[in-house]
């Protein structure tokens, strides 16, 4: 019996619209040769974003089965953590390769092969969401229903140029085209696929390997431990197990309920204006930020960069310096705060983070841990603080909310949403937020090699984004560099790039 079936080919809709239907390690690709091959700058370094789009096609859809033989899960009961994500959309990444340097129907194949055994390691990603008679929202992994679909998409007058624009902003208009299942929010997975894959071919031979996941499901840690297994089994990597057992407080009975059986909208404006672009940190970069969060100055490679849950280990009480993440992060938040120039000096800030508590709580649970294990925690300071107080300040403000964050406070928040059930409030209401989502230290390149070489860069669709929202990638190099994707109003976007303080640490142009 095959593993996978075809049910449609030569399907030309172009993709930007929603569908609405049913070891070989290549060293990394010089950060030069990436802005070389990126060249194509719009007018006064912004994509033309009021350009038509040239169509994505899909050209064929497969439906990918989990290999048999795969060990029963049987339902999985939503967390504490997973309810809240009900009301967002799908999360949506991908990696630009550089040509595979192999045919396509033959690269197609091997790929669902690889994705059918990939899903038999996870089957709840092949799974729907069921809600129970007592309300509770399971995974349902297998049954006839457990299948993926897999797409196949062309883009024959699109080159990697068009999508990596050095200097300018990310064309969005073009890569929200690489992600089926556009703008589905998670409680859509009762009836609709709980993943989604896509694989684009550029007109120079480029792909684009995309990746759709329901955030009820998974969050960032177990989105990347997947993606890495599906590329490892690609070139015969072996597999590390996901632990399946819901022991991130899964004997909780609290359910969350919505009014005539329907689903949650997402809480936030998805049509306002946004400017997107991403910004490059270097190592050396950050290094000095941190330097300057700790008043004092290093020497050599920081180990810290890319090394969250190095740095977690290291906060235990409050102790321990100031991370270069949360460097970094208060670099911005301060910059973003004077960009907002319409905001009172008494006005609140809010910096948000996710916090992966796998290792926080006592006993911990295992970093293979399937599902989604965060809490969002907040730093506030308002706008005057930010202001006439130095990075360090601000820093040490991030750091004392992260390193506060353990086994007490995950537990008193965990029980203050099981007394008031309700979906996490994702946006800016008030115009003075910002959120920092993924992290530097997710597998992005280092664990996604599919056999073709090292991935160019990482891109994300439309999903989950507003004023403020930001996303924390490793640098392309593997060399502690981060590049942050930067969405905010047009009129604040406008206001950071002229601010030199903050770009002296941005290296220009940004692949």
């Amino acid at each position: 019996m095959p593993i996978y079936n075809v049910l449609t080919q030569h399907h030309h809709t172009p993709q930007s619209a929603p569908d609405k239907r049913r070891p070989r390690m290549a060293p990394p690709v010089p950060a030069d040769a990436v802005v070389q091959a990126a060249s194509a700058v719009a007018e006064n370094g912004m994509a033309r974003k009021d350009a038509p789009a040239p169509a994505i096609s899909v050209v064929s859809r497969q439906t990918v089965r989990p290999a048999a033989g795969a060990s029963p899960v049987g339902d999985l009961r939503l967390s504490v953590s997973d309810m809240p994500m009900l009301s967002c959309h799908y999360i949506q990444k991908g990696l630009f390769f550089p040509p595979p340097g192999v045919a396509m129907a033959p690269l197609v194949a091997a790929l669902a092969a690889a994705l059918s055994r990939a899903l038999g390691v996870f089957p709840a990603l092949a799974g729907r969401l069921v809600t129970l008679d007592d309300g509770s929202i399971v995974i349902r992994c297998g049954g006839d229903g457990a299948a993926v679909e897999f797409h196949h998409a062309v883009a024959p007058a699109l080159s990697l140029g068009d999508f990596l624009v050095p200097g300018a902003d990310v064309p969005t208009r073009l890569t929200n085209g690489l992600f089926p299942m556009d703008r589905t929010v998670s409680y859509g997975g009762h009836a609709r696929p709980l993943t989604s894959f896509q694989l684009t071919v550029l007109g120079d031979g480029a792909v684009f390997v995309g990746f759709v996941a329901n955030h009820a499901v998974v969050d960032g840690t177990s989105f990347w431990h997947f993606f890495n297994t599906w590329a490892g089994l690609c070139r015969g990597a072996p597999v590390r197990e996901p632990d399946f057992r819901r022991n991130f407080f899964g004997e909780s009975t609290a359910v969350l309920r919505f009014p005539c059986g329907g689903g949650p909208a997402v809480t936030f404006d998805a049509d306002a204006p946004l400017r997107e672009r991403i910004l490059h940190f270097s190592a050396a970069a950050i290094r000095e930020l941190k330097a300057t969060a700790n008043r004092w100055k290093g020497t050599g490679q920081d180990s810290e960069v890319n090394g969250k849950a190095t740095h977690d280990s290291k906060v235990q009480g409050g102790r321990g310096q100031i991370s270069s993440f949360q460097s970094l992060c208060a670099h911005i938040w301060r910059a973003v705060t004077r960009a907002r120039r319409l905001l009172a000096a008494d006005k609140t800030t809010t910096f948000r983070l996710a916090v992966n508590c796998r290792h926080r709580l006592h006993p911990p649970i295992s970093p293979l841990y399937f599902g989604n294990a965060i809490q969002s925690v907040a730093t506030t300071a308002t706008v005057a603080e930010l202001a006439s107080n130095d990075l360090g300040w601000a820093a040490a403000k991030l750091h004392a909310t992260v390193a506060a964050h353990e086994d007490g406070a995950i537990r008193r928040a965990a029980a203050e949403w099981e007394a008031a059930p309700r979906c996490f409030p994702l946006g800016n209401p008030d115009g003075a937020a910002l959120t920092m989502g993924s992290s530097p230290r997710f597998p992005m390149y280092d664990g996604n090699d599919f056999g073709w070489g090292r991935a160019l860069a990482v891109r994300s669709g439309r999903a989950n984004k507003f004023d403020g929202k930001m996303s924390a990638f490793p640098g392309q190099a593997g060399d502690g560099s981060v590049d942050v994707e930067v969405c905010l109003a047009p009129d604040t976007m406008a206001c950071l790039l002229r601010d030199e303080a903050f770009l002296q640490f941005v290296s220009t142009p940004a692949p």
